[in-house]
This record gives structure tokens, C-alpha cells and sequence, in this order.
């Protein structure tokens, strides 16, 4: 594929989703609190990168990791006081929280460059994360989707991961048990915010042009990133990528096949399958394949 740059585009960004997704699984998957206000997160990332390179002529690769705190912080300021609400208001609230980033982003023109966005410049080389072949963006891609998941495999065998794995099944039982349950909720959405905005720096580097538009969409970036981990298997390893492995090269096709025929009907089919799967995949492709698995063992024993 490495000749194809339609299909290279694809690859890249099926491991750029794949990696955001990871890191709203630490959050919304481990720990249970569903967010939709990782847009603003994987804003700062986009912003904080375009920025630097663009006013102050710094590589991207000094900027990643303060940028990444930066995210953090925002996420824990945020956080602070959302998380007190549970369930769909808290939901509600992080929603919130990417529609005003939104009306911030289009007004700070001196900052964000508002509607009109803001535009890297083509500096080719790896010092300034700028390529001309398609085929190192999908690698730097690979990278970060693989720094996620080795993050979230360690986690899971950590105190933070088990913490978060009772605040998620029980909030109350997880507190009588002596687990601070603020702390523990504040120090998971930080590292997931960090490494949203670590996925916000890639993004930004391979489009080389950002507007609050492309950032802040509900479907594309905020909502996205939980749906595919939902429809993967949310709360585990392997789900976030096989939904974004599923979904990412078959919005694509769906988008080609009908883009003039049909306007908008990729968006239809791809929402009702989205819907079937969570009537019907309660736990998600991962849940699927292993009660299969289960079911194959069952009948060889029994055999």
C-alpha cells in the first residue's frame, strides 16, 4: 500500500482513531464516565501544535509533551466540578463543554485564528513532523496508537487501573471501601486528556490546516470517539481498535459509494448499524467474539 495514498490516508487515520479512542476508553471505558468533551482536549493538542510551529517556530516534537500537561490541567479544572454529576448529566456536561471551546475558538481570533483557522506551513523533514509521502504520518500514527494501548495495558495491572475499575461498577461500594473517588476520577481523565491532545498534535501535523469546524464537530470528534470504542468493546483493550479498524475504512467506502448518488445516505447507513450494534452487541465485537469463543469451547467439551 505503501504507493496508494488513498489507501495510506485511511491506514493513518484508522490508527489515529483507533489511539483516540484508546484514550477515552481509560476514562469512559475503565472508569465509566461517559464523555463527550474529549473534543476539547483534542483541541488543545491541534491548537496548542499549529500555534507553536506557526508563531513561534518551535518543532512539534518539544511542544508534544506540554501541550499533552497543558490538556491535562484543563481536563482536572473541568473535571472538578463535573464530576459531582453522574450518568447522562454528566454527560450533558462535557457536551456542553465542546460547544462553548466552540464559540471560544470562532471569537479568539489573535489565538485560534476563528473561522478562518489557522495554516501550518510546508516545512518537510522529521524535526517539523512534515512529510511529503503519506506513508511516515501512518507510521507516527502506528506509534501512537500502540503508546496508548501499552498505556492502558499497564494501567489495567496498576492501583489507578483497579481504583478505576471499582469506581466504575460501583461508585458507593468503591468509596465505603476507602478509594477517593474524585482523585481517582481527576487522575483518569487527565492521562486521557493528555493523550487525546498527543492524538490532537498528529491530526493537525498531517492536515496542516485547523478551524474550529474540523475540531469541534459533535459526530466527528466528540461523539466518534466513544462510538467506536462502544461498538469495539468498551472497557477493553482490544475494542478501541477493532472499532476503529471496522468503522474507519467502511465510513470511507460508504462515503465513495454514494457521494453522489446519494448525499448523506453513507451518514444514515452508518448511524443504523451503529444503532443495531448497540441493541444487539451489548458488549460490543470483543463481547461477541468471546461468547463465541465460549460457545465453541462449550460444544468441544461436551464432544
Amino acid at each position: 500500500l505503501s504507493q496508494d495514498p488513498y489507501w495510506i490516508n485511511i491506514l493513518a487515520f484508522t490508527y489515529l482513531m483507533g489511539g483516540l479512542a484508546a484514550s477515552w476508553n481509560i476514562i469512559g471505558g475503565l472508569g465509566g464516565q461517559f464523555s463527550l468533551g474529549h473534543g476539547v482536549f483534542f483541541a488543545i493538542g491541534a491548537y496548542g501544535v499549529a500555534i507553536s510551529v506557526t508563531r513561534w517556530e518551535l518543532s512539534p516534537w518539544w511542544v508534544m509533551l506540554p501541550v499533552a500537561l497543558l490538556a491535562a490541567g484543563v481536563a482536572m479544572l473541568i473535571s472538578w466540578p463535573t464530576f459531582r454529576l453522574r450518568g447522562p448529566f454528566f454527560a450533558i456536561a462535557t457536551l456542553a463543554f465542546n460547544e462553548v471551546a466552540f464559540v471560544l475558538a470562532n471569537h479568539m481570533e489573535s489565538i485560534t485564528g476563528g473561522p478562518r483557522g489557522l495554516m501550518i506551513p510546508f516545512k518537510a523533514g522529521w524535526a517539523e513532523m512534515v512529510f511529503k509521502d503519506r506513508w511516515p504520518y501512518a507510521l507516527l500514527m502506528f506509534v501512537f496508537v500502540a503508546l496508548v494501548v501499552g498505556i492502558t495495558v499497564a494501567l489495567r495491572r496498576s492501583r489507578l487501573g483497579y481504583y478505576l475499575l471499582a469506581v466504575r461498577e460501583d461508585e458507593d461500594a468503591a468509596r465505603a471501601a476507602g478509594i477517593h473517588v474524585l482523585s481517582i476520577k481527576l487522575q483518569g481523565m487527565a492521562l486521557s486528556a493528555g493523550l487525546t491532545a498527543v492524538g490532537g498534535i498528529l491530526f493537525a501535523m498531517y492536515l496542516r490546516f485547523i478551524d474550529p469546524p474540523t475540531l469541534f464537530t459533535l459526530q466527528e470528534v466528540g461523539v466518534k470517539f466513544a462510538l467506536l470504542t462502544l461498538i469495539g468493546g468498551n472497557g477493553t483493550v482490544a475494542g478501541p481498535l477493532l472499532g476503529a479498524a471496522l468503522i474507519v475504512p467502511f465510513e470511507n467506502w460508504l462515503r465513495g459509494e454514494f457521494a453522489d448518488s446519494l448525499p448523506g445516505a453513507s451518514m444514515a447507513i452508518l448511524g443504523a448499524l451503529m444503532v443495531l450494534a448497540a441493541l444487539f452487541m451489548k458488549r460490543g465485537v470483543v463481547g461477541l467474539l468471546q461468547d463465541a469463543w465460549r460457545a465453541w469451547r462449550h460444544r468441544r467439551s461436551d464432544s
